[in-house]
């Protein structure tokens, strides 16, 4: 009879409460109690849930009732309508490296030099068209009176022909492209000479926004 009533008496124990078998699975411990719900004020915000059938609200507003920080409010525009600043910006020229001035002032040269030679080409093939030529020498003929004797007759072309124009023409293109070039870099040497004394050329340079 006592060993029934032990047998009891543990079998009672072991399936006595809900507390029992609580401390059974916990070794003997207190389970800890369960956390907070996060408030409304601090950590993430609270899931809204909605009601079968019930419509969303459209994104980026607050459903009925619930709560929560202050809702925020769109910023300036990008593209507003305020005044452009000007930036400006003060450089001063202290160096001009002579042999990018000697290659430029070259190629510049160059070019006026051609320019020059075919708007001579293009001038006196203009008159001639226009008998300018033709109309003149007729009028020295006329002043002279050399008119009959074609010997001793005063001939314009023989001057101011296309081939001695066009050689006289090549040849103040040429002694262009020289001057100008040698005239540039000898500038920029005596430009360098005085920017040492002086500090060079300021330039003020504006960027608008």
């Amino acid at each position: 009879m006592s060993g029934a009533t032990g047998a009891g008496g543990a079998t009672g124990g072991l399936a006595g409460g809900p507390g029992g078998t609580a401390q059974q699975s916990y070794g003997g411990q207190t389970p800890p109690p369960p956390s907070a719900p996060p408030t409304a004020g601090g950590g993430f915000s609270q899931p809204t849930t909605y009601a079968k059938g019930q419509p969303t609200p459209p994104r980026g507003t607050r459903a009925p009732g619930q709560s929560g920080g202050q809702s925020r409010r769109p910023g300036p525009s990008a593209g507003g309508g305020g005044t452009g600043r000007t930036r400006k910006a003060r450089l001063r020229i202290t160096k001009a490296d002579p042999w990018s001035v000697m290659k430029v002032s070259f190629l510049l040269s160059l070019a006026i030099g051609v320019i020059i030679i075919v708007a001579a080409a293009v001038l006196w093939m203009t008159l001639d068209g226009l008998g300018v030529f033709s109309s003149l020498s007729g009028t020295l003929k006329d002043v002279t009176g050399s008119g009959g004797d074609s010997s001793s007759a005063f001939n314009l072309m023989d001057y101011i022909g296309f081939g001695k124009v066009m050689l006289f023409t090549v040849l103040i293109a040429l002694v262009d492209i020289v001057l100008m070039t040698a005239l540039a870099t000898l500038a920029a040497f005596i430009y360098n000479s005085a920017a040492g004394f002086t500090g060079g050329i300021e330039l003020t340079l504006a960027e608008e926004d």
